[in-house]
């Protein structure tokens, strides 16, 4: 039996100091200098075998935070791991202090295409560190070969267009992770956000929406709208990856910041359908009268199809194993939600019995997070805006 970690982590806008990333934001170097100390040490507190990083825009940087952790790591082992020299040498109990180095581990950078580098007009990528190296190389899945067209229609059968995606807002970091005897595929994502998108008209310096002097409640509404349809068409994209490598039989873990709560249309487009009760009691697809049913061997074929496709969320199997009501990784607006998820394909599911493995524990890291907009709050811009999820896992050998 093999127990490893995995770990999701929205770092805040990684970059070098002095460096402006987005318009008038940079870091002084004694900023980058505290946001490289704040993240090693999350990083060695968590102390994961596999990391899913989004938000960084140099490698480099995310390079220098591994280095970091490792330091603080090594001079932790040193102080407390037993030795010839001390005089717990013998107590097992601190097995659990120790800190394994990065020293062999493998990084992957998914670099945004959408960056061009032009100082104020940067874009984030995303990154996989895995202790386990990978099997092959990473893919990253952003620029769509062919552009994805979704087609609508008028209620009453009239065309009504289509929305094209010909490009993600941010990649889609695809590794396959040898763990144990298995080799895991790991997704790491980072979808669009719930700003606004604003057209700016020809000639303009400006969208008109932008504008909160001539505030436009419609506008800024209809805003909302591209954004949300666009986060759930990346998502489709993402659940198309998945359901391939479901469908070639390989384990799947998705986590990431997916701008949206476990419940959200995107997050279920993700995931995938949950089963209808009993399929039985539903009328066909091509129904010839009231009584035309699902028979009851359709209903469990239909069912199993179903479970075979689903992924579940690794929050939600430990709220229901803890009886704990909430778990969150973002506030904003006095709403505590999370925004950051880790999904387990039907292969780690407890009530599968054919599973290869299972979550022991999950934990969150989000002590640093208070809700900015209330003023008596505290807020640090050179932490994260979100708290850090990790699942404990174990893997047959």
């Amino acid at each position: 039996m093999t127990r490893f970690t995995i770990a999701s982590f929205n770092v805040k806008n990684l970059i070098g100091p002095d460096k402006e990333y987005y318009e008038f934001q940079s870091y002084t170097p004694e900023e980058y200098a505290w946001k490289e100390d704040w993240m090693a040490q999350q990083m060695f507190s968590m102390d994961a075998d596999i990391i899913g990083f989004q938000e960084i825009f140099e490698e480099e940087a995310l390079q220098a935070v591994i280095g970091e952790t490792d330091r603080i790591g090594r001079e932790s082992n040193d102080a407390v791991l037993p030795s010839k020299t001390k005089s717990y040498r013998k107590k097992a109990i601190f097995r659990k202090l120790s800190y394994a180095p990065y020293t062999d581990a493998k990084l992957a950078f998914a670099p945004n295409a959408n960056d061009t580098g032009q100082p104020g007009r940067r874009r984030p990528g995303v990154a996989i560190l895995s202790r386990y190296g990978f099997v092959g190389t990473p893919e990253i899945i952003q620029v769509l070969d062919t552009p994805l067209k979704i087609p609508f229609s008028e209620l009453t059968g009239e065309d009504g267009g289509f929305f094209t995606l010909s490009r993600l807002s941010r990649p889609i970091l695809k590794a396959r992770i040898p763990v144990g005897k298995h080799v895991i595929t790991v997704f790491n994502c980072h979808l669009k956000s719930k700003l606004g998108e604003f057209p700016k008209p020809a000639g303009a310096d400006y969208a008109p929406e932008s504008d909160l002097t001539r505030y436009d409640p419609v506008g800024r509404a209809l805003g909302a709208l591209r954004s949300a349809l666009r986060r759930m068409a990346e998502a489709w994209v993402l659940r198309r990856e998945i359901v391939r490598e479901l469908q070639a039989g390989h384990p799947v873990m998705v986590l990431g910041d997916f701008n949206d709560g476990e419940h959200a249309v995107s997050s279920e487009i993700i995931s995938g359908e949950t089963p209808f009760r009993n399929y039985s009691w539903m009328l066909r697809h091509d129904a010839k009268d009231y009584n035309d049913r699902y028979t009851k061997e359709e209903n469990k074929a239909i069912t199993n199809a179903v479970l075979a496709h689903q992924l579940t969320s690794a929050e939600g199997l430990f709220v229901r194993k803890s009886m704990r009501d909430m778990v969150y990784t973002a506030a904003f607006g006095g709403i505590y939600e999370s925004l950051d998820q880790i999904y387990l394909s039907r292969h780690f599911h407890p009530d599968n019995a054919g599973r290869i493995g299972d979550m022991e524990y999950f934990s969150v890291f989000n002590d640093h997070l208070t809700d900015g907009s209330h003023a008596e709050a505290p807020y640090n811009k050179l932490a994260s805006d979100h708290g850090q999820i990790m699942a404990h896992m174990k893997i047959g050998d």
